[in-house]
């Protein structure tokens, strides 16, 4: 089930202006469902609260139909407890290949499953946890996106982080064809409430922002040990990036195009529960539009646009301008009002000012 698409209808981009997902805003959804047991990590996925928590839809291209369909498959599951965010994937690769074995190292650089958490929604403060097949961790936290000056503070850790990598293969050798890898991760709620700014663990029929991301790059032998394939300039090609919910642009930090996970209070495995549709979200987005296209005009023109006519924007909304900042609101469809700032930063707002 997706969230109905909605079109990107503010100007359009300027040439060489600010970057704006090239998609209809159609985020993927997923419903997770509480672990029947215990869980133990070893990686394999194989418990029952595992096999009956349903799959995400395969991951595709960073850039969505925009670009073909990924070569190898990637799909995850989630599940959850009290104590934990579990999170599971299973990644089809025949090279299996992994080198960095010292904790926040930039493990994108190499093979690797990715994951991106936002509790509240707010484009701000959000998690973002990389392991790769050696099961090696790089956790970090971004205070915004790099799109609007970061930081990344990559000195913090997720405290009781558990990982776990079952490996369907030999890592490393050229020599043979591997089935693939699989990763078992429990993040501690204790650990993200840190920037949740809401209940964590969530209520039942809470929703978060939640993306996935696998970083793959073209090998080839050499030998006996893995290269990077590079092109005709001698350096390596660009690396693919597959992911759950797409983003429309080669750029995982555009945290309004992740996907929504809603935390059921059922468990694995018992009475289905519909997703249910926020109106929020379509309102939220349609303020992110209202930023890219502040960022496009301040780009082009040193300045940001004094009204909605200047701007070009065609929404029943509000906006405010001083020289160095802007607010924009509207209301969604059930009359709650939202804000955004020149941070890219979303927010909730009591009453229509």
């Amino acid at each position: 089930m997706r969230i109905l698409a909605l079109l990107l209808v503010l100007v359009p981009a300027l040439a060489g202006a600010f970057p704006r997902p090239a998609i209809p805003f159609e985020p993927e959804t997923y419903v997770c469902y509480q672990a029947i047991e215990p869980l133990v990590l070893d990686g394999r996925l194989d418990e029952e609260s595992w096999r009956k928590a349903m799959p995400t839809a395969t991951f595709v291209d960073i850039e969505g139909e925009l670009k073909p369909r990924p070569r190898l498959f990637t799909r995850a599951r989630m599940l959850w407890d009290e104590e934990y965010f579990y999170v599971g994937a299973f990644m089809q690769e025949p090279h299996l290949w992994a080198t960095y074995r010292e904790r926040d190292s930039v493990i994108y650089h190499e093979n690797d499953f990715e994951i991106f958490i936002d509790p509240d929604g707010d484009n701000h403060e959000y998690y973002e946890l990389e392991i790769n097949a050696l099961g090696t961790e790089w956790d970090l936290l971004l205070v915004r996106p790099y799109r609007d000056g970061g930081p990344a503070v990559h000195a913090w850790d997720i405290p009781g982080l558990r990982c776990v990598v079952d490996l369907q293969g030999t890592i490393n050798d050229p020599s043979d064809t591997d089935r693939g890898w699989s990763v078992e991760i429990a993040i501690p709620w204790k650990a993200l409430a840190e920037c949740a700014h809401r209940p964590s663990p969530p209520e039942p029929g809470d929703q978060w922002r939640v993306n996935f991301s696998r970083v793959q790059w073209d090998l080839r032998s050499e030998d006996g040990a893995y290269v990077k394939e590079t092109g005709e300039d001698g350096r390596p090609l660009p690396e693919h990036n597959w992911v759950w919910s797409p983003q429309g642009l080669i750029a995982m930090h555009y945290p309004e195009m992740w996907g929504v996970v809603q935390f059921s209070r059922f468990y694995s495995g018992e009475e289905r529960e519909a997703f249910r549709e926020d109106p929020a979200l379509e309102a939220r987005f349609r303020l992110c539009e209202y930023y890219y296209a502040q960022r496009e005009f301040r780009e082009a023109q040193g300045r940001w646009a004094a009204d909605l006519k200047e701007l070009g924007a065609g929404y029943d909304a509000q906006m405010q301008v001083l020289p160095d900042r802007f607010l924009v609101r509207l209301p969604d469809a059930a009359g709650q009002w939202h804000s955004i700032d020149e941070t890219g930063r979303l927010a909730r707002d009591a009453a229509e000012r």
